[in-house]
């Protein structure tokens, strides 16, 4: 029977005071976010996959070698997170999203090395894509159904040099619709010769700014950005979506040098969504979905559409052909709808060239 090595990397945070040493329990910062999002310590448990006894044993082993509190409980109010607890989970949950990419992107490496050496290892499709909710969702689904697909993360522009170059079998980057779509293909098209390469159909998704929830800076466009107190953190150079920012800026006609927190960078949605719901930034620019999952305002400026390049000549490969297999399947339809602002209509159609949709 074919084998497969999965390798799955996580930090380890140590706590250390005067008198003291902790290893830290991630599950304390799902417990956390739970308490923020519902305020009940009961839904809290279930949600971080504890008891309830468990989960307010270990607040309380916290609580002592913290020497504050974490949570605050009020008859009638139910319960809260303090100061403590609230910069705890803030500082949990940016680790997480900023280092989930690197540490996935080398256990895949890893992970390739011993299956290469496994001869009845199934076929590996190995995929460079920028980040994305719906990449994500494709390798577990994948991996559930025998479909392996070797991801690393990338920015979209470094991705489809990836492919060009012969370093992976798929490219993810991501187009907006209307007119700064047809500015930003030129780009890409430059990455992708004619007639070398195919498109293949993969997602929509929409991308705005993240703000406090109640945006109560109140912006809306993107001159909003230049305003005194309007503190951003951006993406990383590289990527599809700091690129998209560049253009509405500079279609715009701003300087970037009245932007606060321009060169701030952050190499995934969920690491900027992170910054802005633990107050370290006012705005981001990224996916919807990054904005719901911390429970940030979100003001949409535009859609677009996620596509896969691959080699002409690889689209009856198995492994590329098991992938298109898995996009056409109505279950995967499904499961993308639940993510907020997600679609993924016609997914695993082979398109002739870009298929960017007028704007909204």
């Amino acid at each position: 029977m074919a084998r497969m090595i999965r390798i799955d990397i996580r930090p380890v945070w140590r706590f250390r005071t005067d008198s003291a040493e902790r290893e830290f329990d991630f599950t304390l910062v799902a417990l956390l976010a739970g308490i923020e999002a519902d305020g009940k310590l009961t839904q809290a448990a279930e949600g971080a996959g504890i008891s309830y006894r468990h989960a307010w044993n270990l607040i309380a082993q916290w609580e002592e070698f913290f020497g504050a509190p974490l949570v605050d409980k009020a008859r009638g109010r139910g319960t809260t997170l303090a100061p403590l607890g609230r910069r705890l989970l803030w500082a949990g949950r940016r680790a997480q999203a900023r280092l989930e990419p690197e540490l996935g992107n080398l256990a895949s490496e890893f992970a390739r090395a011993l299956n290469e050496s496994l001869s009845e290892a199934p076929a590996t499709l190995v995929m460079h894509a920028s980040h994305d909710y719906a990449v994500a969702m494709l390798k577990e689904l994948g991996a559930a159904k025998g479909t392996y697909i070797d991801l690393q993360y990338r920015g979209s522009f470094d991705a489809l040099g990836a492919l060009r170059r012969g370093e992976c079998d798929v490219a993810g980057f991501h187009v907006p619709d209307g007119r700064l779509g047809a500015l930003m293909e030129q780009r890409y098209r430059e990455s992708l010769p004619q007639g070398a390469f195919r498109l293949v159909s993969f997602v929509s998704r929409v991308q705005g700014f993240m703000v406090r929830p109640g945006n109560p800076l109140d912006i809306a466009t993107i001159g909003d950005l230049c305003r005194e107190g309007v503190r951003l953190v951006n993406r990383q150079r590289g990527s599809g979506t700091r690129a998209l920012l560049e253009y509405l800026v500079s279609t715009a006609g701003l300087d970037r040098a009245r932007i606060a927190g321009y060169d701030t960078e952050e190499t995934t949605h969920g690491a900027v969504a992170a910054l802005v719901a633990g107050r370290q930034a006012d705005v981001g620019f990224g996916v919807q979905a990054a904005a719901a999952q911390y429970g940030l305002g979100f003001v949409p400026v535009c859609r677009e559409q996620y596509y896969f390049a691959c080699r002409a000549g690889d689209l009856d490969a198995p492994p590329m052909r098991a992938l298109l297999s898995l996009l056409r399947e109505e279950s995967f339809a499904a499961e993308v709808a639940v993510l907020p602002g997600y679609a993924a209509v016609g997914a695993g159609r082979i398109l002739a060239g870009f298929e960017a949709q007028p704007a909204a």
